[in-house]
């Protein structure tokens, strides 16, 4: 293979016009879908960057949402606490004064019945004496009789 400067310079001119030729028809092109593919590719990253910090604030915002949620539920759950305990006594101090009410009538209820028993008693006692003395009136009585009488009169009241 020889080399001629005339074929050196052919070679760098046949060069130079491919170079402009695919420069203008090829670089152009090249370089505007490599520019465009960077800068979707940069707002791709800032949109991401963006995205990450609105989800870091997201987060921060759910996380005291939460913790404002869990104060507030405790909140509710001692209210409803303190709400069912006082329930709970008003229940059992009108349960206690209730109770004390039906001892209270059940005592009257007795001392009456115990007045009752008592009068009856009374009266029975009452009848019999009348009894006795209408029996001793009848007939005149010795002690023996007497003594009969009163024993009698003992039987029948239970003394």
């Amino acid at each position: 293979m020889n080399i001629t400067i005339t074929r050196v310079i052919f070679t760098i001119i046949n060069f130079l016009i491919l170079y402009f030729i695919v420069r203008y028809f090829l670089f152009d092109r090249v370089n505007n879908v490599i520019d465009s593919r960077e800068k979707e590719i940069v707002s791709r990253i800032k949109k991401a960057e963006k995205d990450e910090k609105d989800a870091e604030l997201l987060k921060i915002e759910n996380e005291k949402n939460l913790k404002d949620s869990k104060e507030k539920g405790k909140v509710i759950v001692e209210d409803y606490k303190n709400k069912a305990n006082k329930l709970y006594s008003d229940i059992l101090k009108e349960a206690h004064k209730e109770s004390e009410a039906i001892v209270n009538r059940a005592k009257i209820d007795a001392e009456r019945e115990k007045e009752k028993a008592a009068d009856d008693i009374k009266n029975q006692i009452i009848d019999l004496a009348v009894i006795l003395s209408e029996k001793a009136l009848q007939h005149s009585i010795d002690e023996i009789e007497h003594r009969k009488l009163i024993k009698d009169f003992i039987s029948k009241v239970g003394i």
